[in-house]
């Protein structure tokens, strides 16, 4: 079974958009969550996020989670959105790097753009822009997994 984590800040804005596009694959033997380094437990997600998802036919029930020890522990992927959340739980969890990446860094391998752009209290259009990021960077990351 693979075990998916996408990390963010506040666990309403990019990572719960990356954890619904994932889940919209309905992919055999993988599981996805979210979780926010930064997340107070039980926000909903941010009504821009909501919309954009909605608008692409993949909304799923989404209450902010604060990245937990057993969420670490649970994951066989954990990917975060930018450098400064992996860095976060890396200096905590120092022993799982093995399995902690940007986003970008393990679908593109990419040694200098490795951020997705924070959408949060932008308009709408940036949530859209976040998006179309997110689910290209998905698809890479179904064939990654395949593999």
């Amino acid at each position: 079974m693979i075990r998916v984590l996408f990390v963010c800040t506040g666990n309403t804005c990019r990572s719960p958009m990356a954890e619904a596009i994932l889940k919209s694959k309905n992919i055999s033997g993988i599981e996805v969550r979210s979780a926010g380094v930064y997340a107070s437990s039980g926000q909903d997600a941010s009504i821009h996020a909501k919309r954009v998802l909605e608008e692409n036919d993949m909304w799923n029930h989404h209450h902010s989670t604060p990245l937990s020890k057993q969420d670490i522990d649970w994951a066989t992927h954990i990917l975060t959105m930018t450098e400064g959340h992996k860095s976060i739980i890396l200096n905590t969890f120092p022993t799982i790097n093995h399995k902690t990446f940007t986003l970008k860094e393990f679908v593109q391998d990419d040694k200098y753009d490795r951020d997705i752009m924070d959408p949060f209290g932008g308009p709408e259009e940036l949530y859209r822009e976040t998006f179309k990021e997110l689910h290209g960077l998905i698809i890479e990351l179904v064939k990654r997994l395949k593999e």
